[in-house]
């Protein structure tokens, strides 16, 4: 006997009961929007408050291409806007410990501070969610808002195994993006500039794919890279990767990383962190390939985010902006030699 639909139901971020009296004021639009024109069979609902106005707020859930370096789970975004105002977006996140990738469509309104999301291609056990971002002001306190992140969904067959997979994989996401969320908001509300983006490039004489091979097969990076003492590495689908790295550092300590990465075969691979250096929240970067009249431009591009309560354990002395210096300085220091090896390797090849 099949078992019954299981019924719509609310759940409270975690995140909510931990903000302060300001932020647990009574909002406006109390009432749950649904954000579908078909209900769903499972509703969820979060909210949080920040310490920052609401068109701060606002502003960094619009670009999505910052989610990567602001949201813990997002690993890759490619937006693309259309003649109507709307967006399509791409997404690449971690969803109980893999790499779920799906498309959305994004309608913003600006006025009314609300996004709404619907997945346009949908990973499984998923087979519809739809959601909206509601930002809202704190009456009588212009520079708080109140964030309410909803989402609807349905799984296949309304399996209670699939149910209780993405419910967990909603709230766990959800109460990571929101904290996320008010980090990077109440950061640039307080002009703490703890984000820089950087590259370095070389040219070489090659064709794209080998260039490619070489980035894609990290496996074989300790054998070439005199910084890379050791490599974890594991493809569990196409174009997803596991890697961890331990590398040397100039003054002969060793330090662990761990990377996800995603590959577009000879044109990028695209990674974030999830085990960053103490002195950062945050680190996402790129392999490009970039095809040039008699070899390939390849850069490595970087975004890293310093995590302003741990600069002390570059000294007393330190800041904010002397720790951006540090780390940029250190992987700058890493792409350089990872390219000069690349270029010299993949040249020599070629004779």
């Amino acid at each position: 006997m099949p078992l019954p639909p299981s019924p719509r139901r609310q759940s409270t971020s975690a995140a909510d009961s931990a903000t302060t009296d300001a932020h647990q004021l009574r909002r406006p639009r109390e009432k749950l929007i649904h954000v579908s024109q078909q209900q769903l069979d499972h509703v969820t609902e979060h909210r949080i408050g920040v310490a920052a106005p609401p068109s701060a707020v606002y502003a960094v859930i619009a670009d999505a291409t910052t989610w990567p370096h602001t949201f813990g789970p997002t690993v890759h975004a490619i937006s693309e806007s259309a003649d109507d105002g709307s967006e399509t977006l791409q997404l690449w996140a971690l969803a109980g410990g893999e790499v779920r990738n799906w498309t959305s469509r994004r309608v913003h309104d600006p006025a009314a501070r609300t996004i709404v999301f619907s997945q346009l291609v949908t990973s499984p056990p998923v087979t519809a969610m739809t959601g909206t971002w509601i930002v809202d002001p704190v009456q009588g306190d212009p520079n708080t808002s109140a964030v309410r992140l909803l989402h609807e969904f349905s799984v296949e067959d309304d399996d209670p195994a699939h149910v209780e997979w993405v419910e967990t994989a909603v709230e766990r996401n959800s109460t990571d993006e929101l904290h996320a969320l008010r980090v990077a908001a109440e950061l640039d509300a307080n002009q703490i500039n703890a984000t820089v983006h950087f590259a370095d490039s070389v040219t070489i004489d090659a064709q794209v794919a080998d260039v490619f091979a070489f980035l894609d097969r990290a496996d074989a990076w300790a054998e070439h890279l005199p910084h890379v003492e050791r490599v974890g590495f594991d493809e569990p689908s196409p174009g997803v990767q596991w890697l961890t790295l331990d590398t040397r550092a100039e003054d002969g300590s060793v330090h662990t990383t761990s990377s996800v990465r995603v590959t577009f075969p000879a044109t990028s691979i695209v990674y974030k962190q999830t085990q960053v250096p103490a002195v950062l929240s945050a680190h996402t970067g790129a392999w490009t390939l970039r095809p040039l009249e008699g070899g390939v431009e390849v850069t490595s591009s970087h975004t890293i985010v310093v995590d302003p309560d741990k600069v002390h354990l570059l000294g007393a002395e330190a800041t904010v902006a002397t720790a951006r210096d540090y780390v940029q300085a250190a992987l700058s220091r890493n792409s350089r030699a990872t390219l000069a090896v690349a270029k010299d390797r993949i040249e020599a090849a070629r004779v």
